[in-house]
Parts: C-alpha cells; structure tokens; sequence
C-alpha cells in the first residue's frame, strides 16, 4: 500500500515509528505537510498537489495534525475523503475532538462521566458558577489547548475572575471545570486501536504541577485499567467517531471521569512507557480495513 502521513515533522517521534512500522510491513510510507497542499477542485473532480506534484494512488493517510493549524488539516483530511481514500482520523471527528467543549458535550450527551464543567459566557457571576462545579479551587482551560498550555488552576474567586475576563479579552473561549484532589495530579492515557485498548499509562506531575502531561516533565508508569475504566475509553473512542486514539481519564471518588479524547495521540510517550508497538498496531488495522474494501 501507499501510505501517506500528514505531519509537519518528518522526525518527530510518531511521525518515525508509523513510517517504520508501514515499511517493516512491506508498504511505502510518504510524510506530507498538509500546510503545503494545494486542494484542487473542479466539477467532479478533486485534486491535491503537493510540492508541484499531484498525490495519486494513495491508499491510505494517517493524519498527524498539531492543534495550530487543525482547520487547514482537516481541510486536507476531507479531501482525500471525498477523493475516497481511507482515513485513520476523520476531518469531523478530528473537529470535534479538538474542542474541548464539543468534545465533552457529546460525551455528557451519551451519558459517559466527565468532569463538571462550564462554558462561560462574557458576563457571569463567577462564584455562583464555581459553587456549580464543586466549588474552589478549580481549572480555567480554554476549549482548544494543547499539551497543558492554556489550562490553569484558581484557587481563590479573585484569580478565577481575573483569569477569564484576561481570557475573554484574548477572544478565547473559556471553560470551568471542577478540580478533582483525588487524582492528585495525576490521570490515565489510554490508547485505543479499532475498537480495542492496547495500552495504558499513568502520568504523574512533577513537584509543583498540577497538570500531568509528559511534556511538562510528568512522569509515566504502566498501568492496568479496570473493566470499567476500559469499557469508557472504547465507548467514548466511538461517540467521537474515532478509530484511534488517546483517551485521558481521571480516577475520582466517584469513578472514572473521561477529560478528553484526543484525535491525533502521540506515540512516544506510551510507547516507550509500555513497550507496546502502537504504530504497527495501527498499521495493521489500516490492512484490515483495506482488505475488505
């Protein structure tokens, strides 16, 4: 197969380990930066071009798209859908899994346990809105960050107010969100591949952090999941319209809480942490999935 993986960086980690995993598996694998694709379009007939070359006969993409240019990837991602080719990540699910309110009102929608949370609009009475979510301290995120940036913690109404009108002034849009102590600065990563959960790891923050992402110098440690745990991060893969990806959960006093399902998961981390080989997993599902078409 021709495999193509939209990624604006040939060596980052996961970038490198899908195309190992396609040429351990006999297949060509081709790294394209959606940022230079050209979308053709003309009455019935949809093109790419790409460094003045059109990409033909692909099979398949793995979409690797960064949270700065989601719009501009999910351009390219419906493209090469409309051109009939198969897709890891659709350009919808991507959308809406990038947002953290459209994300978490869809999971709440189906009935799966999230944080309490709240969109704030420009004129709120805040303390009556952190009283609604459990009251102080509480997380101040905005609806599309990344890696931890854009995600603070208030711990008196005075910083809250501050933070989101200094938000809103930025033209961001702003979300509440409960502070559960429980977790204690740490949460759950699970991978899940075509329905299946193939790894998980838990991330610790460091001294001092709240938030426990690994580029903010969290550690990870391999970590068994309970049936339930499992059950949510395959249902909440599937309301997303997702066939992979990294879902983040929190363990509260009153069960696991999904925080985000995240369209485009790094690999590196959990890889390494758990030594599981998710590229070559996902490189399997796409023969799968071909194989039937």
């Amino acid at each position: 197969m021709n495999i193509v993986i939209l990624s604006r960086g040939p060596h980052l980690y996961s970038t490198k380990s899908l195309c190992n995993a396609a040429l351990k598996r006999g297949h060509r694998a081709t790294v394209v930066d959606h940022t230079c694709c050209n979308l053709l379009m003309e009455k019935k007939k949809l093109t790419i071009v790409y460094k003045d070359q059109l990409l033909e006969n692909v099979d398949a993409i793995i979409p690797r798209i960064g949270s700065s240019v989601t719009f501009q990837g999910a351009a390219v991602i419906q493209h090469f859908e409309l051109m009939r080719v198969f897709t890891v990540a659709r350009s919808y699910a991507l959308l809406q899994a990038r947002d953290k309110l459209r994300c978490l009102q869809k999971l709440a929608s189906y009935g799966i346990d999230v944080p309490r949370s709240i969109f704030v609009g420009q004129y709120q009475d805040i303390q009556e809105l952190i009283s609604k979510v459990g009251g102080l301290p509480v997380i101040i995120k905005i609806t599309e960050s990344t890696h931890g940036s854009g995600v603070l913690l208030a711990e008196t109404f005075h910083s809250a107010n501050s933070i989101i009108e200094a938000l809103h002034r930025l033209k961001e849009k702003v979300m509440v969100q409960e502070f559960v102590r429980e977790s204690a600065g740490t949460d759950i990563r699970v991978l899940v591949v075509a329905g299946k959960v193939v790894a998980s790891m838990k991330r610790r923050a460091k001294e001092g952090e709240f938030r426990s992402n690994l580029h903010r110098g969290a550690s990870s440690t391999i970590e068994p999941l309970t049936s339930r745990e499992r059950e949510l991060a395959i249902k909440a893969t599937q309301i997303m319209g997702l066939d992979v990806a990294g879902v983040d959960l929190l363990r509260s006093s009153r069960g696991p809480l999904i925080l985000e399902v995240n369209a485009s998961p790094g690999l590196e981390g959990i890889e390494t942490t758990t030594g599981v080989d998710i590229a070559g997993k996902i490189i399997e599902f796409i023969e799968r999935k071909k194989s039937t078409q």
